[in-house]
């Protein structure tokens, strides 16, 4: 039996939200890959907070997708069933991303400490690893920073005296940073310029978690108001 009156503008408006959902959900799986993929360049992999939540974004994500898509079959075809694992699998997300959005800003300082590790370890295999340089001189050149700290790490890294990689440079040639002059070089270390940008991230993407679990609320809200138009419908047949 086919919703009538009101139930029609919420179905509709659940169809907006779904579409919605569907974005949002594209949306979380590209930041988390992106997430993800700048993380392998600045923090060794490991089973960590900080290094674990670009896979929960991804997963969260991937899943919205899929409910998304129960949801749409479930109002086109006004199943019963099917919006009620709708609204149930819509409340689970909604949960997992909060406590992911919690997650991210509890443990954003966490994330700069390893990052500050993984540093500075990096930095020791710089002149036998050519792959480890590789990926620090474009951080250092990107960010513009250099060393961990500034740009003095290096004399304990580096055996000729008075030299920081090219990277450092404000205006990088090949050799500049043989017999550097300070004003010639950036100064500031990476750990700082790069740790901030990776904690405002991370901060963007908890607000964005708790700005989209609120849009949910009104899915949930939605799809409960249509189950309990169709099941009067059931009743009255």
């Amino acid at each position: 039996m086919a919703v009538e009156g009101g139930m029609k503008c919420v179905k509709f408006l659940l169809y907006v939200l779904l579409l919605a959902f569907c974005a949002f959900a594209v949306g979380l799986i590209a930041v988390g890959i992106g997430a993800q993929l700048v993380l392998n360049q600045t923090i060794t992999p490991g089973a960590t907070p900080g290094s674990l939540l670009p896979v929960v974004i991804i997963a969260v994500g991937a899943f919205l997708f899929l409910v998304a898509f129960v949801g749409c079959c479930g109002a086109c075809k006004e199943n019963y069933c099917l919006m009620i694992t709708f609204a149930i699998f819509l409340s689970l997300i909604m949960l997992v991303e909060v406590a992911a959005a919690i997650a991210g800003y509890v443990f954003r300082d966490k994330v700069i400490s390893e990052f500050n590790k993984d540093f500075r370890q990096q930095m020791q295999n710089y002149p036998q690893n050519n792959h480890t340089a590789s990926i620090l001189d474009s951080m250092q050149e990107d960010f513009k920073c250099c060393g961990a700290a500034n740009y003095t790490d290096w004399e304990k890294i580096l055996t000729v005296t008075k030299r920081v990689p090219d990277s450092c440079c404000v205006n990088v040639t090949q050799g500049c940073g043989i017999n550097f002059n300070v004003k010639d070089i950036h100064t500031e270390g990476c750990v700082e310029k790069i740790g901030g940008w990776l904690r405002s991230k991370v901060l963007v993407v908890a607000a964005a978690a708790l700005g989209i679990a609120f849009v949910e609320v009104l899915g949930i809200v939605f799809a409960c108001c249509l189950v309990k138009s169709i099941r009067s419908g059931y009743e009255v047949m």
